[in-house]
């Protein structure tokens, strides 16, 4: 359950707020169809990709999310994101988030 993940999660150990990176999720009705992103408000982002608000998942929808790494720092975040979507990331997410 989503919010089950989003609940453990709190409070933050960061000072200030995190990025979360490398948010995998998969569809709830398409198994085989993922989305990996970054968000800095994942209780925000996970509803809105639920809801049809972002044109890349909504045909896909309800999506449940898998794995969720956080950076103290947006740049961080966006390097782990780009890794995630690219050959060997690929290779790490299918290994250790699907």
């Amino acid at each position: 359950m989503p919010g089950s993940y989003i609940q453990a999660l709190e409070p933050s150990p960061f000072t200030q707020p995190p990025t979360a990176a490398g948010t995998s999720s998969r569809s709830k009705a398409f198994p085989d169809k993922r989305y990996v992103g970054r968000t800095r408000d994942l209780k925000k982002r996970l509803p809105q990709h639920n809801a049809g608000r972002s044109p890349h998942t909504r045909k896909f929808a309800p999506w449940e999310l898998v794995a969720a790494v956080y950076f103290a720092d947006a740049e961080r975040a966006a390097a782990f994101e780009r890794y995630l979507k690219q050959g060997s990331g690929h290779a790490f997410a299918e290994r250790h988030f699907w």
